[in-house]
């Protein structure tokens, strides 16, 4: 296996292997799994995989889960369709970590092209362990402790009628984490807040004012500071896609752009995630 580094900060691309191979291997999938903890995203070309290999080796990681919106292969639980050619549906095209909206958000992600546009359709991923290290330490002591409150309705509903994304709310409610997370596996500090986070939950308490946090700016402004950390290109790497392309990232220390440049061409993509845990 060959590993070529791809930025200073994010993202690796590995070589001579067969993700087919590591789903029965335990060795070289313990060396994937540490290269990913290591690079955050890892990018794969040529992997002509079937679709049980895609989720024999998703599940490696874990148990996988269902989305609310997407649809799954019937035949392969868990594999979400990401299949784009009639409608211009622009809910991907933000910085995001995958299902922060949940209680318990995704732990990673084994994404695979199948059909992608002549041009355009990349994927950007971000480092957002680097984006909190380069707070200022003002900030870090602003957003220490804070919580926030994150919600699906607040991105995907934004496409449905409002009867819809209304019901689709009620049955999503809004869930509620730190805004500086711990990797549970490396124990670094991650600033968790993304698109899906609407608004702090515990900005105004006796315990802010106290560390000076009546004086700093105000709420919606630092919520809107923090998330646009993500869009900072030196915590960046993008990922042009070819047919039978994978990505592998760590949907806890990263947020990820899907690029919707491409529309009318087709796009099909299919994507095994991961159940995480709560975050803390």
């Amino acid at each position: 296996m060959r590993v070529e580094q791809l930025t200073c900060c994010i993202g690796a691309k590995i070589s001579g292997v067969n993700l087919g191979d590591a789903a029965r291997d335990a060795d070289l999938f313990a060396e994937i799994k540490a290269l990913l903890l290591k690079h955050r995203v890892l990018f794969l070309r040529d992997q002509d995989i079937t679709r049980a290999e895609h989720v024999a080796f998703a599940r490696r990681f874990g148990e996988l889960e269902n989305h609310p919106v997407a649809g799954s292969d019937p035949d392969h639980p868990g594999l979400v369709q990401i299949y784009r050619n009639d409608k211009r549906e622009n809910y991907e095209n933000n910085y995001h970590t995958d299902g922060m909206w949940r209680a318990t958000p995704t732990m990673g992600c084994v994404l695979r092209s199948i059909e992608v546009p002549p041009v355009g359709g990349d994927t950007i991923w971000v480092n957002m362990v680097e984006a909190y290290k380069n707070l200022p330490e003002d900030v870090k002591k602003r957003i220490d402790g804070l919580r926030a409150k994150s919600s699906i309705e607040h991105g995907f509903g934004a496409v449905m009628p409002e009867e819809k994304r209304l019901a689709f709310g009620r049955e999503n409610p809004m869930v509620e984490h730190p805004v500086v997370r711990i990797h549970p596996e490396t124990g670094e500090k991650v600033l968790y807040v993304c698109s899906f986070t609407t608004h702090f939950a515990n900005y105004h308490t006796p315990e802010n004012v106290r560390f000076g946090l009546d004086k700093a700016p105000g709420a919606s402004h630092l919520l809107n500071y923090l998330i646009s950390q993500a869009s900072i290109p030196e915590y960046q790497v993008r990922f042009r896609w070819q047919p039978n392309s994978i990505a592998i990232w760590d949907n806890r220390s990263t947020q990820h752009y899907a690029v919707m440049d491409y529309w009318p061409a087709p796009r099909k993509m299919e994507r095994a995630a991961i159940i995480g845990d709560k975050p803390y």
